[in-house]
């Protein structure tokens, strides 16, 4: 009773349903804003989706601490089944299982980073047991299968293929077939489960033919969870030709998956599927509808209106562009987007979004210097809408 009681605790937390009378953050006069210079809008340290995501996390974490398996498995299953979302709409079934197997994947990324095999391979052993302990639970196996990826991956690393030790590429194919038969038994449509679904797509960097079966395995569970932006921004990323597509099939996808949610977002999921290759790939504008985008983003904030979602907007047509490459008018098209999304959506300003819009995330920066970063480059995207100005675009570098 402790630890449900301590997990719902912390789930009306994320869900901003808590006893506490003091508020978290800066407090907003929401009726003053709409009379506030948006260049002076208030900076917020921690957000509403931050707090969700840091609760969820921590309540996973917590169960699986205290070896509540059954009780967590339980909570990932409901919040699967409800399609359950933050504020900023990532699936809550997502942030538990990264929260409950956090301390297993720390352990043996260390493992791993030292070059010792054995160590990682007896940490997840040990994470294994926990599935006697709970049979036939789809929510902890997909815990632990999720863990074998994240530990796959870091055995891969970042580098082109050719330079991967071979040893190094023997356990990332050795965790991923082993992420493989743990979800093998379920039936991801069967059980109505997308995240089931999300792991089959997340395994096809270790097919032997992946592009054959990519587009399936996304349209399997962007069918199941049409409303997770989450999904259909994995799949822009994985048509892109550097994993298991082309420009065209990315342009392809992209009306695809607009058609199919078009009763949830409307031409939202060209825009979706869009935004993450265009941050990565700047040849991915090449086919892009920059009209089509830009309808995209107004229907997904006439739909999704949370800060998070408007701040990540902002920052992206705000900051993120760069000035030169191809297709200029549709980049063009989406800068101008900055100044209706600023003076109809944007209410209050969250850094880390600002600072991370770029696509680069300096990892030896303190978080405070993030803040104080993303601070600024909101500030000086504000300043020159203030003023009337056009957001500056800029090539992307390092640190900036």
């Amino acid at each position: 009773m402790t630890v449900l009681n301590n997990l719902t605790s912390l789930i009306r937390m994320a869900r901003g349903a808590t006893s506490d009378p003091t508020p978290r953050g800066t407090v907003l006069n929401i009726e003053a804003l709409g009379n506030q210079p948006k260049s002076r809008l208030p900076f917020r340290v921690t957000s509403e989706e931050e707090d969700a995501h840091h609760a969820l996390f921590e309540a996973g974490l917590f169960l699986a601490r205290q070896d509540a398996w059954a009780t967590l498995g339980d909570r990932i299953r409901e919040a699967d089944a409800a399609r359950s979302q933050t504020p900023g709409g990532v699936p809550e079934a997502d942030i538990l299982a990264e929260g409950a197997r956090a301390d297993a994947v720390t352990a043996a990324t260390r493992a791993v980073a030292a070059g010792d095999e054995m160590s990682a391979a007896s940490i997840m052993n040990d994470m294994q047991l926990v599935l006697e302990e709970t049979p036939q639970d789809y929510g902890v196996a997909y815990v632990v299968a999720m863990a074998h990826i994240d530990i796959g991956w870091a055995w891969r690393g970042e580098s082109w293929r050719q330079d991967i030790p071979a040893a190094h590429r023997a356990a990332f194919f050795r965790h991923f077939h082993s992420a493989d038969r743990l979800i093998d038994p379920y039936d991801a449509f069967e059980l109505d489960s997308p995240m089931l679904a999300s792991v089959r797509c997340a395994l096809l960097a270790a097919e032997t033919q992946p592009r054959t079966r990519a587009s399936d395995d996304y349209e399997d569970l962007i069918d199941l969870a049409p409303g997770v932006a989450k999904y259909m921004r994995a799949l822009g990323n994985h048509m892109l030709p550097r994993w298991f597509g082309s420009h065209e099939r990315l342009s392809h996808e992209a009306h695809r998956t607009m058609e199919r949610t078009a009763d949830v977002w409307g031409t939202g999921g060209y825009t979706w599927t869009y935004l993450d290759a265009l941050t990565v790939d700047d040849e991915a504008f090449a086919l892009l509808d920059g009209d089509l985008f830009c309808q995209g983003i107004q229907d997904i904030l006439a739909r999704r209106n949370d800060q998070h979602t408007v701040n990540s907007f902002a920052a992206y047509t705000g900051t993120a562009l760069e000035s030169e490459g191809v297709n200029r008018d549709a980049r063009t098209q989406i800068a101008d987007c900055f100044d209706w999304i600023v003076s109809d959506y944007l209410h209050e300003i969250h850094p880390r979004i600002w600072y991370a819009a770029k696509g680069v995330w300096a990892s030896r920066l303190e978080d405070q210097d993030r803040l104080a970063k993303g601070r600024q480059r909101a500030s000086a995207a504000l300043d020159r809408h203030a003023k009337g100005l056009p957001p500056v675009t800029a090539p992307r570098r390092p640190d900036a």
